[in-house]
């Protein structure tokens, strides 16, 4: 089945065998860790240059904890993108998405949870190493919080 045709699959019946099979369709996996890559430098480009044009808005008092504001930034950028496209900015120029074990995009709920693992993962650093092997040694390719919550980045198809 080609990547357009699974994808077709996912819109119309996202029920319908829910995540794609990492063994037959292995299309939908191929170069995910390295586009994840590339939108996370992507991301946090955004999230940077939106945080310094927010810090005027705060009477320049974020610079005194900028790191921790930009962190929340982040937080809620990730979140909205996530919630509202299953997909941050950064992974939608890339061409991937996450998506729910049973193949549905993420909910609000799902969102909060997924960057809520994400923030955990970048603070405590053994988690993010082992988040990152996980990704390259996992068949659906597949970081930590993606393991805890089922969910996995695929491929999407040039027609999106």
């Amino acid at each position: 089945m080609s990547l357009i045709d699974r994808r077709m699959d996912l819109e119309t019946d996202p029920w319908q065998g829910g995540l794609p099979d990492p063994d037959t369709e292995a299309q939908f996996y191929d170069g995910v860790p390295l586009k994840r890559l590339i939108a996370w430098a992507i991301d946090v480009t955004v999230i940077a240059i939106l945080s310094l044009v927010l810090v005027p808005f705060t009477a320049f008092t974020a610079l005194f904890y900028l790191p921790v504001f930009m962190a929340l930034v982040g937080f809620l950028y990730r979140w909205a993108s996530l919630g509202r496209l299953s997909a941050t900015p950064g992974m939608r120029l890339v061409g991937i998405e996450l998506r729910t074990a049973e193949g549905r995009r993420l909910d609000l709920m799902t969102a909060l949870l997924h960057v809520a693992g994400y923030a955990t993962s970048m603070a405590v650093f053994p988690l993010q190493l082992l988040s990152m092997a996980l990704m390259v040694v996992t068949p659906r390719k597949q970081g930590l919080t993606d393991h805890v919550l089922g969910t996995a980045a695929i491929r999407r198809a040039a027609s999106d």
